[in-house]
């Protein structure tokens, strides 16, 4: 078969957009499914039919299982880390607390507005053991991101302590449980209330770990 018929769009929709749609829908179903804790039980054949799709379409985007797996872990980690960093970007100019009020916000608008993107990146349903240690490298990332934040905006003493890893390490798993109770429906705010209190102890943690950091490396001047 020619590249030209195989390029062909049908209804205005290009062959790679046709397969991009396709990977996109089995992505939305493998959440579903592991979302649910359901992941373990899932077949290929199962997963096509929810999708309304043909198998060989699977293994158009997908080798297997895992890789799917793997691919609705990145995608949902990729999105909150755009998102949170776009957010911060765009309030360059901003005072302090307003870039991590608009940094939380967006993370809460991507994984607390989607119980399924919570429970899989913030509650480890993600299924599997290499699911799992997906998951773990996805925010082991998110942690490096805020790590990195937390040095260029409190110094040298910060960074040159344990506390530099420890705190975001800390943010990060307290920042998961609230963003994931309140998807879940158990903590009782608002998502502008949510932002506002996650913000405020990033904010918080942040000064008093460089203050503990400067204590540290300076006993003498406390």
């Amino acid at each position: 078969m020619s590249s030209t018929s195989t390029e062909r769009s049908y209804g205005g929709e290009s062959a790679a957009d046709r397969s991009a749609r396709r990977r996109t829908a089995l992505v939305d179903v493998a959440s579903t499914l592991m979302s649910e804790g359901r992941w373990r039980a899932a077949t290929v054949a199962g997963i096509c039919a929810d999708a309304g799709l043909n198998k060989r379409y699977f293994y158009e985007s997908f080798p297997d299982l895992d890789t799917l797996a793997d691919a609705v872990i990145d995608t949902i980690s990729t999105e909150v880390a755009q998102s949170a960093i776009a957010a911060y970007l765009a309030s360059l100019d901003a005072p302090l607390d307003v870039q991590a009020r608009r940094a939380v916000d967006a993370i809460i608008g991507v994984l607390g507005t989607d119980r399924r993107k919570a429970r899989i990146l913030l509650g480890g349903a993600a299924g599997t053991p290499a699911a799992l240690t997906r998951r773990t490298d996805a925010m082991a990332g998110l942690t490096a991101i805020l790590v990195e934040h937390a040095r260029t905006i409190h110094g040298v003493e910060l960074e040159a302590d344990s506390l530099a890893h420890t705190a975001p390490a800390f943010v990060i798993g307290g920042t998961a449980q609230a963003i994931l109770s309140w998807a879940e429906g158990t903590l009782p705010v608002s998502r502008e209330q949510l932002a506002d209190d996650v913000s405020a102890l990033w904010l918080s943690l942040g000064a008093s770990a460089s203050e503990l950091a400067r204590a540290r490396l300076n006993p003498g001047a406390v």
